[in-house]
């Protein structure tokens, strides 16, 4: 596989004369080796696992490419999900080939070389060269460090067209366009595949949680910073900065686009335009998450008065969504079914809403065939959580909406109640407010864990939190 270093239209010609010049008197790196990855047991008990589900089939798990975001300035690399899980490996382009042998499998890791700067593409190659984005680490070092097999990714061409010849074999698609191009399309095996390997995600190992704990922790420390920075926030965006700040400080980035919405923006599920004014006495829902180092992501919504208090029908409307995720939270059992907890949920959003005024009968809203507490509320409390925001997204529907509740996995509970501005089925002093509560539990053998419990989220500690830090700001002017 051989391509032409990536250049820009702006970039001046080489003459022959510097690229002589450019690779010589450079003094040799030093051969040390590399520390293993941390968990790297871990991630070699997971081929393990997924060999076991493929008997005898040549296996193909892609990272991915950089791309594009105008012209040649690129996106910040996010790997592949399947392909780290699998590997713990963050470089772009590589591919995971696991090869029947044996009773088992042998898992090749193709990957970039590092030619040193010997090859004059460590300074003319924009998109891989050392000098424009930094050394690779090489096919020697990956294998030191991720303990599997490595070639240069410029063998796998060849090495795949045999394999794919020989027997049969499975690809994750839509992740490399010029390997689904390359590889045969077969769909119902290749869906197969991609469904095994999100439902081996379903429940978390010990490593994983430690993990989501951590993005959890750092998740914590953007939203006090948010809170500090609250009295002299002007706008939505300025919300979302500092949080992403805290993101790239204590993580690797933002685990999903931040929504912080202000006022009736927050009547919009995934607001994420964040450019509206934020006026004092209005309501600030903020979901956000840091993605950690390791690219486990938490997803957490508080929703804070600007002003330090609640008005009251601000608070009638927050306690009632409290009051629904607390019954989420005493259903979320192994063994319950994984709707449960959204059902508890619903249960108490529509009899509030009664209550509210706002539905005439909460049984009869809570009917299959009406479901009428949809109208403000619109999504289930609960999604799997993990490398994805929103993971395990092609298991079984019978594994994972429809499936049981079992220790070791990850899900958030997040009930919301939304009242848009021109619904005339809402009394006018609800109109325009939007509360979302959303925390991430671990199931437990015995019941359930908050992971983020520690955030405030009572209504008089969230008005404590924010209140705190309205005074601070005070006494320093």
């Amino acid at each position: 596989m051989s391509e032409q270093p990536a250049r820009a239209s702006h970039d001046a010609a080489n003459p022959e004369n510097l690229l002589r010049f450019m690779t010589t008197g450079w003094a040799t790196p030093p051969r040390t080796p590399v520390a293993p990855v941390e968990g790297v047991e871990r991630f070699a008990a997971r081929r393990a696992a997924l060999s076991r589900l493929f008997p005898n089939e040549t296996l193909v798990v892609p990272t991915g490419h950089e791309k594009a975001r105008a012209n040649d300035a690129m996106y910040r690399f996010r790997p592949g999900t399947d392909f780290y899980y699998l590997t713990g490996n963050l470089e772009p382009d590589g591919v995971l080939v696991l090869a029947p042998a044996g009773d088992g499998h042998a898992a090749t890791l193709y990957c970039e070389p590092n030619p040193g700067k010997t090859d004059a593409t460590f300074f003319t190659d924009r998109a891989k060269g050392e000098l424009w984005v930094g050394p690779r680490l090489g096919v020697e070092q990956t294998a030191e460090r991720y303990g599997i097999a490595t070639k240069p990714l410029a063998e796998m061409d060849g090495d795949l067209a045999a394999a794919c010849a020989s027997g049969s074999f499975r690809l994750l698609r839509r992740v490399d366009p010029a390997l689904d191009a390359a590889v045969p399309a077969q769909d119902e095996r290749d869906a197969a595949f991609a469904t095994a390997l999100s439902e081996l995600r379903l429940i978390k190992d010990e490593l994983e949680v430690r993990e989501l704990r951590r993005a959890v922790e750092a998740t914590h420390r953007g939203f006090d910073d948010v809170v500090r920075a609250l009295p002299g926030a002007q706008t939505e965006r300025t919300i979302e900065g500092v949080f992403n700040l805290r993101a790239r400080v204590d993580g690797n980035d933002v685990g999903y686009s931040t929504i912080a919405a202000s006022g009736p923006d927050a009547c919009t599920l995934h607001w994420t335009r964040n450019d509206r004014r934020i006026g004092e006495n209005e309501l600030l829902l903020l979901d956000a998450g840091v993605e950690a180092e390791t690219l486990y992501t938490a997803d957490v919504t508080r929703t804070l008065p600007i002003s330090g208090r609640f008005t009251p029908e601000q608070r009638a409307v927050y306690e009632l969504v409290l009051a629904a995720q607390e019954a989420a939270f005493a259903a979320c059992k192994p063994g319950n079914d994984f709707l449960e907890p959204n059902r508890a949920a619903m249960e108490v959003l529509a009899h509030g809403l009664e209550s509210l005024g706002i539905l005439s009968s909460a049984a009869d809203a809570l009917r299959d065939e009406n479901q009428f507490y949809k109208r403000y509320s619109l999504h289930n409390v609960s999604h799997m959580l993990g490398l994805d925001v929103h993971d395990c997204a092609a298991a079984r529907a019978e594994a994972y909406k429809f499936g049981r509740l079992e220790a070791g996995m990850v899900l958030t509970v997040e009930p919301g109640l939304y009242f848009q501005l021109d619904d005339l089925t809402v009394p006018a002093r609800y109109r325009g407010l939007g509360v979302r509560i959303e925390d991430d539990v671990l199931i437990t053998e015995s019941g359930v864990e908050v992971l983020s419990a520690a955030i405030p989220r009572a209504p008089d500690e969230v008005e404590a939190w924010v209140g705190s830090a309205r005074n601070a700001t005070a006494s320093r002017s």
